[in-house]
């Protein structure tokens, strides 16, 4: 008998993977926008991403639509745990939309647009943060319904990493303009890459050492078989790809550190999940538990099967039209 939930927990396991890294870059660029003064070199900051940034955010669709679909307790619960920072995310994010189209034809105002974008930028990924805090931290629920305060999701940890999840995609998107820009701007980046490198392994160290003394559950998850052999590796390897990433800014490579980038984040994932497995409403309700009929399920993954192809190509292809180098007084998105 096929596993229909765990086939769409893989589903929409790597569709959220997917859209942090894409979207997380993305991102990125506004959070380290206020670091480029130049309206020319911003303009270029900008033309990186501007053709690809809302198929970027696709991928975010696409988890909330395998929800609904396939787990829809999921859906309606941690909507209703979450629902402020989820809209106030929205909000920004339509904001930084905004902001993008508006910059470009603006004269006067282009300032304000910028403020936008910034602004737009750096809450959404902050709220980003925020859920997956709340999350960790656990949903109370009560024979299936959200059982908590409107204000659980807004505690300490959840702050933290908030500002962890600014951090890893301003790195990500430090990274990004390495590889896609070059001169001036380049070598601005390649000067802040290993700070913030440094800083999400600072990040990385700290919420690693909370969560279990925290949360006595991740704990006895963390270091009971099998999960401890399937985690053990994780530190390790995040203190090699800290290094080479380190190393690669040294010698002023182009693509390596957005790749060792790319890892912390694979590994930061993998943890994450190997620490909630098989929860998907922790502390408590099971993939299986909150999984729709099998019918439903079936249903969906059929269309699913048909699109995320199409998604697949779209995106590979968009990228890889998009694949050079944009420098000042190219004409782009503009």
């Amino acid at each position: 008998m096929i596993d229909l939930s765990l086939i769409w927990i893989v589903i929409i396991g790597i569709g959220v993977l997917i859209y942090v890294i894409l979207d997380g870059f993305d991102l990125g660029i506004g959070i380290l926008f206020p670091f480029i003064k130049g309206s020319h070199e911003r303009d270029v900051l900008m033309n990186t991403v501007a053709p690809v940034w809302d198929g970027n955010e696709t991928w975010m669709v696409l988890g909330g639509a395998g929800l609904f679909a396939a787990f829809p307790l999921v859906y309606s619960t941690v909507l209703s745990a979450l629902y402020m920072p989820i809209i106030l995310m929205v909000i920004a994010l339509i904001f930084r939309g905004v902001a993008f189209e508006f910059r470009f034809k603006a004269n006067r105002t282009k300032h304000l647009w910028d403020k936008a974008f910034i602004g737009g930028s750096v809450f959404a990924s902050f709220l980003q943060g925020v859920v997956l805090g709340a999350y960790i931290q656990g949903i109370k629920t009560l024979n299936g319904v959200y059982a908590g305060g409107q204000l659980d999701w807004l505690t300490p940890f959840s702050v933290f990493t908030g500002i962890g999840v600014v951090v890893l995609y301003a790195t990500l998107g430090c990274g990004w303009l390495i590889y896609k820009t070059d001169a001036d701007i380049q070598e601005k980046m390649f000067s802040m890459m290993p700070k913030l490198i440094i800083a999400v392994f600072i990040i990385f160290g700290l919420v690693s050492i909370y969560t279990p003394l925290s949360q006595p559950q991740i704990a006895e998850r963390w270091f009971s078989q099998p999960q401890l052999m399937y985690f053990s590796p994780v530190p390790v390897l995040v203190l090699i790809f800290t290094g080479m990433a380190l190393r690669a800014c040294k010698q002023k490579k182009e693509l390596s550190p957005f790749i060792y980038t790319l890892g912390l984040v694979f590994l930061a994932y993998t943890g994450f999940l190997i620490s909630l497995w098989p929860y998907i409403i922790p502390p408590s309700v099971t993939i299986w538990q909150a999984a729709a009929p099998a019918n439903s399920q079936l249903f969906a993954l059929i269309g699913a099967l048909l699109l995320i192809p199409i998604i697949l190509t779209y995106t590979i292809f968009s990228y890889w039209i998009f694949k050079g180098k944009v420098r000042v007084g190219d004409t782009g998105y503009h």
